[in-house]
């Protein structure tokens, strides 16, 4: 799975709805439902710490992590792939905010120039975001590049990693959540 798609600020209950399906045809009514449901995340518990959960359905069961973090801004992560030499796989990852559990950005083949999926992740304020892009051939990963980010409240910061295979071009977009960050 992909990580977060939006920031969300919580101050009461959040409500998580999620439906996945197992792709087994061409049409979705073939697909078989994994789980389909919602889950209410309150203020309690722990915070600025990743917290698994088991969601449990007809064809197996999911573990989705997730983290609530106190004074945090939004990061908006685009990946440019550009000047491709030959056809590659790319795994992406990241930390965020001193966690120790990767969210994975990407996983798939490269075979020419192209953007990646936009992805937006919460960062603690005074941390940093970690991209950590492993590249090697269709058949093996063969090298790695990493490059950070400090959290700021607005701007964006660019980065650029020059392989053999490809120029990877990275812009990070901060934003505030919709709360103070006192």
């Amino acid at each position: 799975m992909a990580g977060p798609k939006r920031g969300i600020e919580m101050m009461d209950l959040t409500l998580i709805e999620y439906d996945m399906r197992v792709k087994t045809g061409k049409e979705e009514k073939d697909d078989l439902q994994l789980i389909d449901g919602a889950s209410l995340i309150g203020p309690a518990g722990i915070w600025n710490k990743p917290c698994t959960m088991r969601i449990p359905g007809d064809y197996g069961a999911v573990d989705i992590t997730l983290s609530r973090l106190h004074w945090a801004v939004e990061a908006t992560v685009e990946v440019l792939i550009s000047e491709v030499q030959s056809s590659f796989a790319l795994l992406l990852g990241c930390l965020t905010s001193g966690l120790n559990e990767r969210i994975w950005l990407f996983d798939g083949a490269i075979t020419e120039s192209c953007s990646l999926k936009r992805s937006v992740v919460a960062v603690r304020m005074k941390s940093l975001i970690d991209l950590k892009f492993k590249i090697g051939t269709l058949s093996s990963i063969s090298g790695q590049h990493c490059c950070s980010f400090k959290a700021k409240i607005h701007g964006h910061d660019t980065q650029e990693i020059k392989t053999a295979l490809a120029l990877i071009s990275v812009k990070v977009t901060w934003s505030t959540l919709p709360c103070e960050l006192d």
